[in-house]
């Protein structure tokens, strides 16, 4: 197994076993408590391709997560290169010889390549319950032209008024395509929630807006499994003979090379030595 692999599962295995002293933290807190039993909610997170594009981040270290919203974190060891190739056939050419050679007039070029594989999130464990103190508010148009302050000040007066259902607004948050409001007062959120509908003032005009309850989630348990990168090839064990850009130039055109197996590259990354980097890997359709 490769050292950047290497490197990922390790960093993997310390993030795994923050989360289950997490856990079990929470569960202690939860004994303490008497809370009731949470519903355990298993879901599979969906197969999304990942491709190199030729981002990369200097750094000398791991992040400590390296999974996160359809971006996976892959370290590059100084005296390698990572190249996506347009088809992932011309993939499987190159790596099926392992060991390529670049002949120059002044000096011999002796690689390995290798194949890539990632680290990917399969299932999520979620443990949920009810918030009595918070809703999700909810239907804001597109065309709504509000900034972020503005909104949430407007929504913090008509739900702060006793006439309107609400109570005190102990805190808020704009999350993605709706907004979380939190009541200082038990029975608040209940009641908005019998409720439902709203007509709200945002914007010069009457806005329908649905409040529903809001759900704590938190991360149990999550299992990660290998899966390959077909497009990609890692090179490792790189001479350090030539400067960054000439040894990029010489690579892009030995691996575009039909005879050699190659074919056309979409990225191609070189990290020299005496340097170290991670390559972001994001959704093909992103």
């Amino acid at each position: 197994m490769s050292a950047p692999l290497n490197a990922a599962l390790h960093a993997l295995q310390e993030e795994q076993a923050r989360l289950k002293m997490r856990l079990q933290e929470l569960q202690q807190l939860r004994k303490e408590l008497g809370d009731a039993p949470k519903d355990k909610v298993p879901f599979s997170v969906p197969e999304i391709p990942l491709v190199f594009r030729g981002h990369t981040q200097q750094d000398r270290e791991v992040p400590k997560s390296l999974v996160s919203n359809l971006r996976i974190h892959c370290p590059l060891l100084e005296g390698s290169a990572l190249i996506t190739f347009d088809d992932p056939k011309v993939a499987e050419q190159v790596l099926q010889q392992k060991e390529h050679t670049i002949n120059m007039e002044e000096c011999r070029l002796r690689m390995q390549a290798q194949p890539l594989e990632l680290p990917m999130v399969t299932t999520i464990q979620v443990s949920s319950q009810l918030s009595g103190q918070r809703v999700l508010v909810s239907g804001f148009p597109a065309s709504l032209r509000l900034s972020e302050e503005e909104l949430l000040d407007k929504l913090e007066i008509f739900f702060g008024k006793t006439r309107n259902g609400g109570g005190d607004v102990e805190f808020r948050e704009l999350l993605q395509g709706s907004v979380m409001l939190g009541f200082a007062t038990d029975g608040v959120a209940q009641r908005l929630c019998r409720i439902g509908q709203f007509r709200v003032p945002l914007g010069g005009q009457q806005v329908p807006l649905s409040v529903s309850p809001y759900v704590n989630g938190e991360i149990q348990n999550v299992e990660i499994r290998l899966q390959p990168a077909p497009r990609s090839v890692l090179v490792l064990n790189i001479p350090d003979i030539l400067d960054g850009p000439e040894l990029h130039d010489v690579l892009e055109v030995h691996f575009q090379k039909p005879t050699r197996g190659g074919g056309e590259i979409e990225s191609l990354t070189v990290v020299p030595q005496g340097q170290q980097g991670l390559a972001v890997f994001t959704s093909e359709s992103g």
